[in-house]
């Protein structure tokens, strides 16, 4: 029988951890003369990459060359390495963006030689030995409501998803984003990351004000920890649907110093 979990999914994360030293990789830093002409996007949990089409169409037409991950939301280390495979296709340095729970994911990665930059869009930033789960404990979720599987599996309410997820979509396209969802193993929000690619790489993020998924507070706490540059736009917890100019915006704000060897790097 599936069950409902409410702003303790929290709890059911942590309960849920598992080591990751096995993710850990050296990390390391690009040289700040290289241009930054490519942007790597990833998605957060119960999505697919397919959201990042407006960020990807205002990007695209500015220059610059995206790819975008595609998590099998399997477990947090196989999200890694697919960031890592697309990572590693890329011809230069990289600005590598995350959504959500994409941004454990990111902060992980991060520390590839070819990123120069991260950017966190309405995302989590955890420390080392910090999980998503662990950082819900501390400032739940304001109205994200995730039902269970008995496979481990979660999915974001039905009744509840826009109000939770996307409430400043319509209504046909939070039904669509609702009954399209990919679930996620609960295990990954329990997962610690092993690096903090933040300490070492500049970062940006995102606040969407009007966030029900992730508390703003939580956010800007979040935001302020890692010294990241930060801007606060009017939307839900999915800018990048209804907000893309001025996520593209910052991605692009974010290649710029990059590329000038700036940032805000601690």
């Amino acid at each position: 029988m599936i069950s409902t979990i409410r702003t303790n999914i929290a709890a059911a994360a942590v309960a849920a951890a598992i080591g990751g030293s096995a993710l850990a990789q050296p990390a390391e830093t690009i040289p700040d003369s290289q241009t930054v002409r490519n942007v790597v996007l990833v998605h957060g949990a119960f999505a697919d990459g397919s959201g990042w089409r407006a960020v990807y169409d205002d990007l695209t037409a500015r220059g610059y060359r995206v790819s975008i991950v595609q998590n099998p939301l399997t477990s947090f280390e196989d999200d890694v390495n697919a960031t890592r495979r697309i990572l590693a296709r890329q011809d230069g340095p990289a600005i590598l963006v995350g959504h959500s729970y994409g941004g454990a994911v990111i902060t992980e990665a991060g520390g590839d030689a070819k990123v120069a930059g991260l950017v966190y869009v309405a995302a989590f930033s955890p420390d080392v030995g910090q999980s998503v789960g662990s950082l819900l404990a501390e400032i739940p979720a304001p109205a994200l409501v995730v039902d269970a599987a008995p496979d481990g599996f979660g999915f974001v309410q039905m009744e509840t998803f826009k109000d939770g997820f996307a409430g400043d979509t319509s209504d046909a396209d939070a039904a669509f984003l609702r009954d399209s969802q990919v679930p996620i193993a609960l295990s990954a929000f329990g997962t610690p990351v092993t690096q903090a690619a933040w300490r070492t790489k500049p970062s940006w993020a995102i606040v969407p004000t009007q966030d029900r998924a992730i508390d703003p507070r939580l956010l800007r706490q979040m935001a302020q920890k890692i010294g990241a540059d930060v801007v606060e736009v009017e939307a839900s917890h999915v800018p990048f649907l209804t907000q893309p100019r001025a996520v593209a915006d910052v991605i692009d704000k974010a290649a710029r110093a990059a590329s000038a060897g700036g940032g805000s790097a601690q």
